[in-house]
């Protein structure tokens, strides 16, 4: 096995790098395209620098691990800054800006309003008519701030 390992040279490779990137295709969601340059870059210091067997795979593990940490990296940060302005799944955020009547004369302070089929516990800064129309403004927890639409 040892004389196996020792008669690897950098078009060996760059074959392998060469299967991983096409492996990619069927699906892998980026990580055989990090293991595959890696790989490649293996194989091109391997066509300048004579290396060793046990050089060679320590490489290719240190750079496969340096990308797919970059890669998770940026992509952490990218969803994090997509959640950010992201509803989903928030049904109370998702409340912000719906419009609805007051049945009951609300006085500052606490109250309840109907938005689509459900009530909600909410609060506003001034007294309200029933029958005026309101406007979500703002959500904590499950509470919504409401104040009439002018």
């Amino acid at each position: 096995m040892i004389e196996l390992l020792q008669q690897v040279n950098h078009w060996h490779w760059l074959a392998f790098g060469l299967l991983l990137l096409s492996g990619e295709l069927l699906g892998t969601a980026g990580y055989f395209l990090w293991l595959g340059i890696s790989s490649i870059v293996v194989g091109l210091i391997l066509a300048v620098l004579p290396l060793g067997w046990q050089i060679q795979w320590v490489s290719f593990a240190c750079f496969s691990l340096f990308t797919t940490w970059l890669w998770w990296r940026y992509q952490h940060k990218k969803d994090q800054d997509s959640e950010k302005d992201s509803f989903l799944n928030q049904r109370e955020k998702q409340m912000i800006g719906k419009t609805t009547r007051v049945e009951a004369d609300v006085l500052q302070g606490s109250c309840r309003v109907r938005i689509g089929d459900t009530t909600w516990s909410a609060k506003c800064h001034q007294d309200i008519k029933a029958g005026t129309l309101v406007k979500v403004v703002d959500v904590d927890g499950i509470v919504l701030t409401i104040e009439p639409v002018e």
